[in-house]
């Protein structure tokens, strides 16, 4: 039998001052309160709330509009579709979520004061409750090529791009920065820092979103991006565990089968997860990949017990949040339907089930594995009370609402702003410069052309890649003009890219995932043939220099959002030395076998 909840008011006193600061590593300590009082006070909470509320604690889901109560009515609609509510507000109501998770495409995150309400009108909702518990809200804040929060809002180097810098202080420096605006919109965990350690080059999912292939090197970047995020009070999360770095399979459209033998899973794959808990991790994100060398059922890591419980939680021994990976990729629907997978998530040692594809079907099929027995009370207890203990060490029951105020004095502060500059700069890689052609001075070569790839936004907000060059060139004293050949030129725009070609002093080129096949190899061919000299610049990927040839120079800037291009123009044009070192190794095109540029490769100028 459930109690009725109290007022709103008693429950947020009674919880608040004892449970918040009686939490290791609460934000802001309160008078008077014991350890042992605010667990009581977290447990007295659990026990006021209906099967129902507690089965909403353990869900985090998406949610279309940038407003919790007057969406544009294409998000109402979206909503309505596949999610059987209106607003966000609605779904809070309904479902009682713990949490919910921003994305750019869900319209969540136009502009930093907009996301700010978003988040407020969130916390109206879940204060709202019959059992009132802030929200906790959360995204994926990489930077680099996954960013969800644009500009205005700082914009970072991405983690292979910190790896090429290595230095864990600008790691720590970066995470604090990110942390810090994150929190003034009332984002409060954060799936960051990658943790896995990327030793395949044909890695399609994770690539330059890990730090590199050392797991040492690894750890320590984890570790001190951890500790900025944690203290600029938003939980970080280490993800994807057990380790993702070594797959060819994108689980967002099947499941990966990871072949290392525990050793090796111990040797290349734990390093970073450890080094995570060690400095203190608020959460760990699972990954949906089979390991069986560590689950010979070859359940995905996120419903695998033996992962989850037996190593993680008992090996390791993290107590933490486990939340999964969105139970929407193929990864973790390819064994078992839509209704199971949140129940075995649970039954495996998972927390928080992150935005299931149909919400009313997971949300009901835990409810009733409850109802049946096949997941007791105390199970779902168990889970809430880890969530509430993050949400109390957030400051959340004290602080759950965020202001205009706050937003201005953190988010993309000229402070902020400049400190990005500098590590950005710290990251660009000089991989090729024959003859030392680069740096370029505009009296030699102030005459330049810009072609190539221009994906789209990781944020939506910066570029198009190919205009950013060319403006930071034209802010350098250059002139430069901009073309666009797209990741797969077709012979005409090739045409158009060499007839702009006459004339020029240099040729940049923006390259993207270059492979064997790629047309772009074909653009380089014909632009170096000109004679004018070409310099590339690896916009994602720093594999790309191994198919390219008769280049004057390359460059690897990691992610293509303008804060790391700005920093290789500035490194271009001589306006910053090179001091990046690759992180992973460049294999060589023609024998994979070989290494072509080693991990610590760089160039300098002298």
């Amino acid at each position: 039998m459930h109690h009725r909840a109290p007022s709103r008011r008693t429950l947020l006193t009674v919880t608040a001052a004892a449970a918040a600061a009686a939490v290791t590593g609460a934000t802001t300590p309160v008078a008077h309160a014991q350890p042992d009082t605010g667990i009581s006070s977290l447990q007295r909470l659990i026990s006021r709330m209906s099967l129902e509320e507690k089965v909403g604690q353990l869900f985090v889901m998406r949610v279309y509009g940038h407003s919790a109560t007057a969406p544009d009515q294409a998000d109402i609609d979206a909503n309505l579709k596949e999610i059987g509510v209106r607003t966000a507000a609605e779904l809070v109501e309904k479902y009682h979520v713990g949490g919910v998770i921003y994305f750019s495409w869900a319209h969540n995150t136009r502009d930093p004061h907009q996301i700010a309400e978003l988040s407020n009108g969130i916390q109206r909702a879940a204060l709202a409750q019959p059992t009132p518990v802030p929200a906790l809200i959360s995204t994926d804040q990489e930077h680099g090529i996954v960013c969800r929060v644009g500009e205005p809002a700082t914009l970072l180097p991405g983690a292979m791009a910190l790896g090429a810098g290595g230095s864990r202080s600008d790691a720590r420096d970066a995470a604090r920065i990110a942390g810090a605006e994150l929190a003034a919109l009332g984002i409060r965990q954060n799936y960051a820092p990658v943790a896995d350690v990327n030793v395949n080059p044909a890695n399609p999912v994770i690539g330059v979103r890990s730090f590199g292939s050392d797991p040492q090197a690894v750890a320590g970047l984890v570790s001190a991006q951890v500790r900025g995020y944690q203290q600029a009070g938003v939980a970080a999360t280490s993800k994807h565990f057990p380790g993702h770095g070594d797959t060819a399979t994108d689980s967002h459209y099947g499941l990966p089968t990871i072949t290392h033998t525990r050793a090796q899973w111990a040797e290349l794959d734990a390093p970073p997860f450890r080094a995570a808990i060690a400095a203190g991790i608020d959460s760990i994100m699972t990954a949906h990949i089979v390991v069986p060398a560590l689950d010979p059922s070859e359940d995905p890591a996120t419903l695998s017990h033996p992962i989850l419980t037996g190593i993680l939680r008992e090996q390791l021994g993290y107590d933490g949040v486990v939340v999964t990976d969105s139970l929407g990729m193929e990864g973790v629907r390819t064994k078992y339907g839509d209704d199971r997978v949140p129940v075995l998530a649970l039954k495996a040692g998972v927390d928080q089930l992150l935005n299931p594809p149909k919400l009313d079907l997971a949300w009901n099929a835990v409810l009733q594995a409850v109802k049946d027995g096949e997941l007791t009370e105390a199970r779902l207890d168990e889970s809430i009370l880890r969530i509430l203990r993050l949400k109390a060490k957030l400051g959340l029951f004290q602080r759950p609402y965020v202001t205009g105020r706050g937003v201005n004095r953190a988010v993309g502060t000229a402070a902020h702003l400049a400190r990005a500059d500098r590590i950005a700069e710290r990251t660009t890689t000089l991989l090729v410069n024959e003859g030392g052609f680069l740096p370029i001075s505009r009296r030699s070569h102030g005459d330049v052309l810009v072609v190539g790839a221009d994906p789209a936004s990781p944020s939506g907000t910066t570029g198009p890649p190919t205009t950013t060059l060319a403006a930071a060139l034209t802010e350098l004293g250059f002139t430069a003009t901009a073309l666009s050949t797209g990741i797969t030129p077709t012979a005409a725009k090739i045409e158009e890219a060499v007839a702009a070609a006459a004339g020029k002093d240099v040729v940049v080129v923006g390259t993207y995932n270059v492979s064997a096949t790629s047309p772009q190899r074909t653009l380089v061919d014909r632009l170096v043939a000109t004679g004018v000299p070409v310099v590339t610049i690896a916009i994602r990927n720093p594999y790309d220099v191994a198919w390219i040839t008769g280049q004057r120079a390359t460059l690897a800037a990691y992610s293509w959002t303008d804060v790391e291009l700005r920093a290789a123009v500035r490194v271009l044009a001589g306006h910053a030395r090179p001091h990046g070192r690759l992180p992973v190794p460049v294999q060589r095109a023609d024998d994979p076998k070989r290494v072509l540029y080693p991990v610590g490769h760089g160039l300098s100028y002298t």
